[in-house]
């Protein structure tokens, strides 16, 4: 049998599986349920889900009290806010999970489109605070455009993977789009400028291409195009203000140092020293001290660095793994999706979580420079809560058609 003819009986038998499916899903869509197995949402998944937002939130107010009363008079005010995102961010959750995720495979390139248009816009709107653009305002609040472009990466490249899974291993088919979609993403952001947004722009980038068949080849091939880039942007002066946030990179705790070092690294020394004071036990849930104005914006990025002054080393490995039970299981619903669109979006998602972690604590650890990069469901912020809790939604209405016994 020819090539051409496997390639032909293949799309024909893909054909028939997504009929299928969409016949079931039609079926389906008859009943409602929340609850009940086969159709309703994981329970697993949701359980780890609340635990991590519980758990958060008590720990972003604990984190956040000092800093709220001192700036704002109100001890509650990041707590408050948070509360309501998180409650919207619910909401939003589960109905997102009812709404059949194939709508967005036909959405795809809308919605790619529509994250252009709002990094676009963020730079002809006003800088915010050091001169940068990232911000869309909409009366109390506010949404970053990089939230926008994370989503959409990680829907076009799961829709352009399973239209073309057979010819993703060609460079036509497999390697130029998603270099193209990654390329003009990160050209834009370059100029808000938003670095740690590149960054995880490209690891999600680099992930759909492996879970999509691109051979590792090309992809060493793009990070060597990516290196001389980045080298050829440093030459020409364009990563200044990286280059300005990578000048205390892992020298925090080192004793000489000048003055204009020693304030350059403030929040990271800081950082190091709550996670260094908190042992293995902890100093107990409200008792850290470097959240007393010594550690700059707590309740935000650094947040895990008094999750372990405050919890130690035991209650800061207690959550990891529940982070690394969320990704498991997100990743077990993923792969028995019914089709190769909804294991491929699953997988993304779930992956955005991850190594959204990952970053994180190796920032506060001083393992990376000190860039923006937010804890899922704990640092506090309302743009990316109720983009995190959409994406659950997205996963749990994967999970309606995943073929595991929900218990």
């Amino acid at each position: 049998m020819s090539t051409i003819e496997k390639t032909s009986r293949r799309r024909q038998e893909d054909y028939r599986r997504e009929k299928n499916a969409s016949s079931d899903r039609g079926k389906r869509k008859k009943k409602f349920s929340l609850l009940s197995i086969g159709k309703g949402i994981d329970i697993p998944f949701i359980l780890i889900i609340l635990g991590l937002l519980a758990i958060g939130i008590t720990m972003m107010f604990s984190a956040s009290y000092p800093v709220a009363f001192y700036e704002i008079g109100d001890s509650y005010y990041y707590l408050k806010r948070q509360l309501l995102f998180a409650i919207i961010g619910l909401v939003i959750m589960l109905a997102i999970s009812y709404v059949d995720y194939h709508y967005y495979h036909k959405f795809a390139v809308v919605i790619l489109a529509v994250s252009y248009f709002a990094l676009v816009l963020v730079l002809v709107l006003p800088s915010q605070a050091g001169g940068v653009h990232r911000w869309i305002g909409f009366g109390a609040f506010g949404i970053q455009a990089s939230e926008i472009s994370k989503f959409a990466i990680i829907l076009f490249m799961a829709h352009w993977g399973s239209r073309y899974y057979d010819r993703m291993d060609t460079l036509k088919f497999g390697v130029l789009p998603g270099a193209a979609v990654f390329g003009s993403t990160a050209f834009l952001l370059l100029l808000e400028p938003h670095y740690s947004c590149i960054v995880i722009c490209a690891l999600l980038t680099i992930v759909m291409m492996f879970v999509s068949g691109i051979k590792i080849k090309w992809l060493a091939v793009g990070a060597a195009i990516l290196a001389v880039v980045i080298i050829l942007l440093w030459a020409t002066g364009m990563l200044t203000y990286a280059m300005e946030r990578m000048d205390g990179w892992g020298q925090a705790l080192n004793e000489d140092m000048s003055r204009e070092m020693w304030d350059s690294t403030w929040q990271t020394r800081n950082s190091l020293y709550a996670i260094g004071s908190g042992g293995l036990f902890g100093l107990g849930l409200g008792q850290s001290r470097q959240k007393y104005l010594y550690l700059p914006e707590p309740q935000n990025d650094f947040i895990f660095a008094i999750v372990c002054e405050e919890l130690g080393l035991v209650g800061a490995v207690v959550i990891l793994l529940i982070f690394a039970l969320l990704v498991w299981r997100g990743v077990i619903i993923s792969l028995r999706a019914r089709d190769r669109f909804g294991k491929l979006l699953g997988i993304g998602l779930i992956s955005h979580i991850g190594l959204q972690v990952i970053l994180n604590i190796l920032v506060i650890t001083d393992w990376l420079p000190n860039t923006g990069i937010s804890l899922p469901f704990f640092s506090y912020g309302g743009s990316s809560l109720l983009t995190l809790m959409f994406e659950m939604g997205v996963i749990l209405s994967i999970s309606r058609t995943s073929n595991i016994e929900k218990s």
